[in-house]
């Protein structure tokens, strides 16, 4: 069977929702979305129920004032009846009908139905079928001139005790003759009547829904806010102990009340604070002992070795004059160079004390940094060296300690001669406010695996050989200097070979104190 559809309207056509920011938000729009999907269940749910309440009503009344309507006017039609009679008996219903506006049409025996209203709608195919098959009231809503309709079918019967007729009806989905009733007489009845006071209330309803859908977003939104209140006050909490604990106040507490799961990670958060501030704690205790302790070993150290190198000087004259023999000049040799080895590994042991207890002094003058390169190759004998070149095209002005500076430079070049290949390149270039140093030598390189590692302290890239030249702290006090002097210094390997060290600086115009 055909059923026409009452059209819902959409308060919320065409809306396309974006995807809201901040926990806030999407908290209260997921509630208010809980909340419409809530409401727009319940209005679809009781829109529904009151939709079929009223048209079973609607039904229900219609099959009732039809079977009223046969029941009196069918006893006086004369069976079988003419087309005239089925067009009177329809004019009596109509008019019987009053404010329902009937239009009834009647068949005999399967016939055509036959009409008194010209404006009547045809009977539904199917409805004649139903009614025919059936032998009981049957109704149908349908459309017709794009109204919806309610057509019915009614079949009249016999009476058993005195040969009148009989509706014989039920409510519902269709009637049957009661078997005490008779048999039917094959006399069958249609009417139908438009639905437009039906349809206007189930419209009224939807309007009724629509309008009250916006004051209950409303309301929704109070305890939305709350709820988002509530549940974002602990997360503000925990974010702004975060951050305390992050710019390093580990004595930072939060209060955790309630018993609920943002109460349980408030504590957690608490028991993580404690155990950072203790371990934090051990930490700098262990580290500050280590640190007392190098810086007294070294500063210990610095007196017996002063008086060993005093003595090594004196067995070196000795030993270059040929007084010794040969097996006793060695050994003197031997010593000369480890006392040597300890003194330096003594001075750059009290050179680090100083950086970690930041009592490393700076004494910054304005100078063109191709002068120190000049100067720290000529104090270390490498002016004049064929294995060292010096690349210094344009002037460099700087403004650094010239002294950390000759440190930072010396360390690259005797670190680039000891564990490369000459030539040794130290070039000189302003880029922009920057001025960088370069030196490159045209060894193997650096492993990849050690260049995160190679400014770490008592670092060495081949662990194979751990007895060295070094100290292991010479490119590391080179990267405090640079970083004493606002610069940094970075490893690299080049393209074509060999490793690179760059030392950047601020020019003189952009460091800081200058006019």
């Amino acid at each position: 069977m055909r059923r026409f559809r009452l059209p819902l309207r959409s308060a919320a056509r065409g809306f396309r929702p974006q995807a809201p920011r901040g926990l806030r938000v999407r908290l209260v729009v997921a509630f208010l979305l809980a909340a419409a999907f809530g409401a727009l269940l319940t209005a679809g749910l009781t829109f529904h129920r009151a939709r079929a309440a009223i048209l079973d009503r609607a039904e229900e009344t219609a099959v009732a004032d039809l079977r009223t309507q046969l029941d009196s006017l069918a006893p006086d039609l004369t069976l079988p009846p003419t087309a005239e009679d089925l067009r009177g008996l329809t004019r009596q219903i109509d008019q019987a009908g009053g404010a329902r506006a009937w239009h009834a049409s009647g068949s005999y025996r399967g016939g055509e139905p036959v009409t008194a209203s010209p404006g009547t709608p045809p009977v539904p195919d199917e409805l004649r079928r139903a009614v025919q098959d059936s032998g009981r009231a049957v109704h149908q809503r349908t459309e017709h001139d794009g109204r919806p309709w309610l057509a019915l079918g009614m079949p009249v019967a016999y009476s058993d005790d005195s040969g009148d007729t009989d509706t014989g009806t039920d409510t519902g989905t269709g009637t049957h003759a009661d078997a005490d009733a008779g048999s039917l007489s094959g006399l069958t009845v249609y009417a139908a009547f438009p639905l437009d006071d039906d349809r206007a209330d189930i419209d009224a309803l939807v309007t009724a829904a629509e309008a009250g859908a916006v004051p209950a977003l409303a309301l929704a939104l109070v305890p939305a806010l709350f709820a988002a209140r509530s549940v974002l006050r602990p997360v503000r909490r925990l974010r702004h102990g975060a951050e305390r604990i992050a710019a390093g106040e580990l004595d930072t507490r939060l209060d955790a009340p309630g018993r609920d799961e943002l109460a349980d990670l408030t504590r957690s958060f608490n028991t993580m604070a404690e155990t950072l501030e203790r371990d934090a704690a051990e930490l700098r205790r262990l580290e500050a002992g280590a640190r007392r302790f190098a810086a007294d070993v070294a500063h210990e150290l610095r007196t017996p070795l002063a008086a060993m190198a005093a003595v090594t000087e004196v067995l070196d004259e000795d030993a270059a004059s040929g007084v010794l023999p040969a097996d006793t000049e060695d050994a003197v040799r031997l010593i000369s160079e480890e006392v040597r080895a300890l003194a330096r590994t003594v001075e750059d042991l009290m050179e680090v004390s100083r950086f970690d207890a930041k009592a490393a002094p700076v004494h910054r003058e304005d100078v063109d940094l191709r002068t120190l390169v000049t100067k720290t190759l000529q104090l270390r004998g490498w002016a004049h060296d064929e294995r060292v070149r010096a690349d210094l095209p344009e002037p460099a002005p700087v403004r650094v300690d010239p002294r950390r500076i000759d440190v930072v430079l010396g360390n690259l070049v005797a670190n680039a001669l000891h564990h490369g290949r000459p030539p040794v390149t130290v070039a000189v270039r302003v880029r922009g406010d920057r001025v960088r140093v370069t030196v490159t030598d045209r060894g193997p390189g650096i492993p990849d695996e050690a260049l995160p590692y190679v400014f770490d302290r008592f670092y060495k890239a081949d662990a194979a050989r751990p007895r060295s030249g070094g100290s292991g702290l010479g490119l590391a006090i080179a990267q405090e200097n640079a970083a004493l002097n606002d610069g940094t210094l970075t490893a690299a390997n080049h393209p074509e070979g060999g490793a690179v060290f760059t030392l950047t600086l601020p020019s003189a115009a952009s460091s800081p104190g200058t006019t």
